[in-house]
């Protein structure tokens, strides 16, 4: 099978995520609306809002109709409330009904509790031991988050919230190494590199009325990197006239396209379940190559989730296979008391009656119910190695169905 199609490179078929943080009343909110619009060629009904800050987005709801020039509507944009636990699941599963939706351009606000907001990604972190995070587990599905977005069959802009942050460092200070903590200025609230994954990334303040700029293409650079006051619908049209003046492809055709890339983690019989509800048309127009790399990618997906179960069993059966921490420390209680028992008899009387005491005591111990109880290993629940895989997969399951009901 084709991991991938090599083809000449032309400015077409592209889809753009724009990062937009900023602190509270910053304006954040106010921009990505205006330049969503703006994306969505001036067509309200096309914009949608994901919405996790209870309900605040509809406050928004007449932002359009206020609009002094060019881009004004009445007609209002879609928004869905996303209530905790923020994981990055529900807003895989958001960012897909929105698709189904057939929304063009879609707004998250905020996509910082994504990352550590009521059931983000710190918390599935921390959810098994606070002292020993799993970073491994929170990424990955962070990541996921991060591709379902840049797959999916709309041009995404993301609001973060963004608070001031330092960091330690080592240095030498009056010949001493001490750690000192660097500012970092303001940054925002998320995982480091999501701004760096970004078409565009901007820090915007008071307002809107100033913004920084953090990644922009060069071919960008004349629509984001001016002396505008505002960032908004103008821009977003300029934008979407950009992207709209490169080679046209067939929109049905692209759209397709999108939501089979997006269901490629679902596996391989989930594709061809997919491919098989594909309109023929759509079929021969992608062509067997792109299925080809299609089903290699869901192939390398069911690998990954084959191999993380096996992980997961051998890693629950060995950790049954230990014996339980306390039968050393009563072997050596045991041990200790045999020892006390073997010392010969000292000379002074009272000295020989606390020997033989402790003795006694050890003994004691040892014929205690709840120390040989102790002393037994572990004894797994039944099926427990069985049934761990099964949980580990209960969410991709559930993703899964989700998926089918979506596509």
């Amino acid at each position: 099978m084709s991991v991938l199609q090599i083809r000449q490179a032309r400015r077409e078929g592209a889809r753009v995520v724009i990062g937009v943080a900023g602190v509270s009343g910053s304006g954040k909110t106010h921009t990505a609306l205006l330049v969503a619009l703006g994306l969505a060629g001036g067509d309200a009904s096309k914009v949608g809002f994901i919405d996790t800050e209870n309900r605040r987005g509809s406050l928004y709801s007449d932002v359009y109709q206020q609009i002094d020039g060019d881009g004004r509507t009445d007609v209002p944009f879609l928004i869905g409330d996303l209530y905790p636990p923020f994981s990055p699941q529900r807003y895989i599963d958001a960012i897909h009904e929105f698709q189904a939706a057939g929304v063009r351009v879609l707004i998250i606000d905020s996509a910082s509790h994504e990352w550590e907001g009521q059931g983000g990604a710190e918390e599935i972190a921390t959810a098994g031991d606070p002292r020993m995070p799993n970073w491994n587990k929170a990424k990955s599905e962070h990541k996921r988050f991060m591709n379902a977005a840049l797959q999916c069959d709309m041009d995404i802009v993301m609001c973060f919230r963004a608070r001031e942050k330092a960091k330690p460092e080592k240095q030498m200070v009056n010949g001493k190494e001490k750690t000192v903590y660097v500012d970092l200025g303001l940054q925002p609230i998320t995982e480091k590199n999501v701004m760096f994954e970004m078409t565009v990334s901007m820090m915007v303040h008071d307002q809107g009325t100033r913004r920084d700029i953090l990644k922009c293409p060069a071919a960008l650079a004349h629509i984001f990197q001016t002396d505008a006051r505002y960032v908004g619908f103008k821009e977003g049209f300029a934008l979407r006239s950009w992207l709209d003046g490169a080679g046209q492809l067939d929109a049905k055709v692209e759209s397709w396209r999108n939501r089979l890339l997006s269901n490629a983690e679902q596996g391989l019989t989930h594709i061809a379940e997919c491919w098989d509800k594909t309109p023929t048309g759509v079929r021969k127009s992608l062509g067997d190559k792109f299925y080809e790399t299609l089903k290699n990618s869901a192939q390398e997906f069911d690998k990954q989730r084959a191999e993380a179960a096996k992980a997961a069993e051998d890693s629950s059966l060995a950790s049954l296979a230990e014996p339980d921490a306390s039968q050393g420390q009563q072997d050596h209680a045991h041990s200790a008391a045999n020892d006390i028992g073997d010392t010969k008899t000292p000379e002074d009387p009272e000295a020989a009656q606390r020997a033989a005491e402790q003795a006694g005591e050890m003994a004691a111990l040892q014929d205690k119910p709840e120390a040989s109880k102790q002393r037994q290993p572990r004894k797994a629940p039944e099926k427990k190695a069985e049934e761990q895989p099964k949980e580990d997969a209960k969410p991709a399951a559930q993703a899964a169905r989700k998926s089918v009901e979506v596509f």
